[in-house]
């Protein structure tokens, strides 16, 4: 990916909203030759979307954890993300190496929320959990593009 490009993803990253005449200034780019740059990202595949920063606690689900999950039985067919697409409350869904399968990051109102949540995964994904409660987040979705970001 070359320089420039780079630049206009992470300037995306912090500011999905940032008007192309914006971008632009911060470029050194003209409007059209930024909004090209863009929609020639988005057609490649690089950016993917834009979205809204959400304050949980407004919305009512302030209580996040990372519920870690294993199989019952490891030659079982790995589909567990296929079995827990349709919980709302799943936020992401991460593979990962070690003794678990998947970390999952959920989202609740409530302490019995997550209770309830945590049955539903193991009946629907036959899956034994591990799970650690958030206290706080310092910080969250920092934006970083790699080596030299």
């Amino acid at each position: 990916m070359e320089d420039l490009d780079r630049k206009i993803v992470g300037l995306l990253a912090k500011d999905g909203r940032m008007s192309f005449t914006d971008l632009a200034k911060a470029t050194g780019l003209s409007t059209s030759a930024a909004h090209q740059r863009v929609r020639r990202l988005e057609e490649r595949g690089v950016l993917l979307g834009y979205q809204a920063v959400v304050d949980h606690g407004a919305v009512d689900v302030p209580l996040t954890a990372f519920i870690s999950v294993s199989p019952f039985d490891p030659a079982a067919p790995d589909d567990v993300p296929d079995r827990l697409r349709g919980l709302p409350e799943i936020e992401a869904c991460h593979s990962v190496a070690g003794e678990e399968s998947y970390i999952l990051k959920v989202r609740v109102a409530t302490p019995n929320e997550l209770e309830d949540l945590l049955a539903r995964i193991r009946s629907a994904a036959s899956v034994a959990t591990r799970t650690t409660v958030v206290l706080s987040t310092p910080w969250e979705d920092r934006p970083t593009l790699g080596p030299g970001d």
